[in-house]
């Protein structure tokens, strides 16, 4: 009798589980929890600001150093590349850094060079890359010769744990506007410890030869306010592409393959294009948009075997960035991420990818938990179905550059998308541990830091189907452990 009313009432709750279940993914399929927002705002004209902006501003001293930024430099967040370009001579290629202001234990010694763009000449552009970093360690550095020597620090984050907590800024098109200026101060506002970027960073192929380098320094002054702090994990978008027959210069990725090195041979990729790193609990895959990826290519190649090297129970979170868009609602760009979600999607399921991130349209947007892998051209439903093993997509091209916001959204909304919005901001991922992480994106309104659409994200390996079994486990062994064994069968 025990048993059978236990098991009675465990049946009622499964079908009222059931149910509600039945009812959710009724309201993913017909979409009616998805929401177009009516907020419109642009905040400031989209125009860049002026070069004699203090934002600007060549720092004081004879070829100090500007333009700071790092990234990480290994595959495991143990080490840091640091970039900066002194723009008279070369200078020091060494990075002295401690873990006291001031006091500086150790030393490393980097690389320089320059290069040219139509009849701009670069900087020196020095690289240093710095290894052996404890975890949860806060460093302090400096580069620079005498009075012009200039000084920063950074945090590297804990150990490689499923546990470990750690909250990452999402930018992407950002440019360097005073939208722009607004996105990032109040990313820094948000406590994010390091920036995913999916994307189009100075926007300066919107200007014409010489202008065109100069806007690129420009830029890495602007941003580096955050980037020289915090490390920034590049993707290249449609705007660094920068082929311009016009000016003789036909060589892709050309500025910012020069001025922005990745890992990428930390995890055995050819290309500085598409590249992976481990960070806390997460492992970061980022792919190339404009390179090629289709069957048998090397990203194509690389990208395989990546993801067989991904380990979820030490890093549970699986986070994938990417310039266009797989879902989008946006009259901007639709569909141009199509022909990789062809190629991708399917691996996204099967491998259980927790979140897409994606830039080029200038709005905000994110999905349910949808996939198209059903159809094959000849078979299958043509349209996106819940399925509870695909990634969330989100956009997130909203960074403020000069081209403005995409304001046409698709009438209908479709059944995918849970939530949209055309206006400029930026999001965060708060990592707490191995099963759920707190996601928000942040409306830039009024100058102020507007947090608009928040959810908690359910990892897809730890999530609550794994948890539900264990739970339901442990509590049936302790039910069955205080019965007589008389009444166990």
């Amino acid at each position: 009798m025990i048993l059978m009313t236990m098991f009675r009432n465990k049946g009622t709750m499964l079908v009222r589980l059931l149910l509600l279940s039945s009812v959710l993914l009724s309201c993913i399929s017909n979409g009616s929890g998805g929401v177009t927002s009516g907020f419109v705002r642009n905040e400031f004209p989209s125009v860049d600001i002026p070069l004699d902006n203090e934002v600007f501003a060549v720092p004081k001293g004879y070829n100090a150093p500007q333009q700071v930024h790092i990234t990480q430099g290994d595959y495991d967040g143990k080490a840091v590349i640091i970039t900066w370009v002194t723009a008279d001579e070369p200078g020091s290629n060494k990075v002295s850094y401690g873990l006291s202001e001031g006091k500086y234990e150790y030393t490393a010694e980097g690389t320089v060079h320059n290069y040219t763009f139509y009849n701009y000449t670069s900087g020196y552009i020095h690289q240093c890359l710095i290894d052996g970093l404890q975890y949860s360690t806060k460093y302090y550095y400096e580069i620079g010769d005498g009075d012009s020597s200039r000084t920063f620090w950074f945090q590297t984050p804990p150990p490689i744990d499923p546990d470990s907590p750690y909250k990452f800024g999402i930018i992407g098109d950002l440019g360097q506007t005073y939208n722009s200026l607004s996105t990032i101060e109040h990313c820094m506002q948000s406590g994010a410890e390091a920036i995913l970027f999916v994307g189009d960073l100075s926007y300066a192929d919107r200007y014409e030869y010489h202008d065109v380098g100069v806007r690129w320094d420009s830029w890495g002054r602007f941003n580096e306010r955050s980037s020289a702090y915090h490390p920034w994990m590049w993707s290249a978008g449609n705007h660094e592409i920068e082929y311009f027959p016009y000016m003789g210069e036909v060589t892709p990725f050309r500025n910012y393959l020069q001025r922005y090195p990745t890992p990428y041979l930390a995890s055995e990729s050819s290309s500085p294009l598409w590249y992976a790193v481990r960070r806390a609990s997460a492992h970061i895959i980022v792919l190339s948009s404009y390179s090629p990826f289709v069957k048998y290519t090397p990203q194509w190649e690389w990208l395989q075997q990546e993801l067989k090297r991904v380990d979820r129970e030490k890093t549970p979170w699986l986070i994938v960035l990417v310039h266009s868009p797989l879902y989008n609602s946006n009259d901007a760009h639709f569909m141009e991420g199509e022909s990789m979600r062809v190629v991708f999607e399917s691996w996204f399921c099967n491998y259980k990818v927790d979140v897409v991130f994606a830039g080029h349209v200038h709005a905000y947007e994110r999905s349910y938990r949808i996939s198209n892998t059903r159809y094959n051209v000849s078979s299958g439903p043509a349209y996106p179905v819940p399925d509870k093993s695909a990634p969330v997509y989100i956009t997130i091209g909203d960074g403020g550059n000069q081209e403005g916001l995409a304001l046409r959204f698709r009438d209908p909304q479709p059944d995918y998308s849970a939530f949209r919005e055309a206006s400029y901001g930026h999001a965060t991922l708060d990592i707490k541990n191995r099963t759920h992480a707190f996601y928000h994106w942040n409306r830039n309104d009024d100058g102020k830091r507007t947090p608009t659409d928040e959810f908690v994200l359910h990892n897809q390996y730890w999530g609550m189907n794994r948890r539900r079994r264990k739970l339901k486990k442990n509590h049936l062994n302790s039910v069955l452990s205080n019965l007589p064994l008389s009444l166990i069968f």
